[in-house]
């Protein structure tokens, strides 16, 4: 089965095992409240993501059902979850619980890029908080 939970994600297995990133097209990951732009590659029980964070950009806050990890590989982030401040940057590993709010910073300096990977109960995409 091909079908992904994230329109315009990649699904892996059936032969497709091996992904170069830099070759894949991106989607908007944030649409709504983040400018959050990279490619998706989903499997059966994980999805991850190569994103980018423009420079001075962040996050409204959001939520999603799904837990998220998020690996800095470039940039510098100021990171709220559930209320708690704190800054992240490269090699940096942040962890954002299901259904808990957070946001995200990114400095002025530049983008930020990481790598970020969620269980499969939902999509990339989060709920912005009205």
């Amino acid at each position: 089965m091909n079908k992904t939970k994230t329109e315009g994600a990649y699904k892996a297995g059936n032969g497709e095992y091996v992904f170069e990133v830099d070759q894949l097209e991106g989607l908007m990951a944030g649409p709504g409240y983040a400018e959050t732009f990279g490619p998706v590659v989903e499997g059966e029980l994980t999805q991850v993501g190569v994103m980018t964070l423009p420079a001075g950009q962040g996050s409204d806050p959001h939520y999603h059902a799904n837990e998220q990890w998020v690996y800095i590989l470039q940039g510098n982030l100021e990171v709220t979850v559930d209320g708690k401040k704190s800054s992240a940057g490269p090699g940096g590993l942040i962890y954002f619980p299901a259904n808990v709010v957070h946001s995200v910073t990114v400095s002025p300096d530049e983008d930020c890029r990481f790598f970020t990977c969620k269980d499969m109960r939902t999509g990339i995409a989060g709920t912005p908080v009205k």
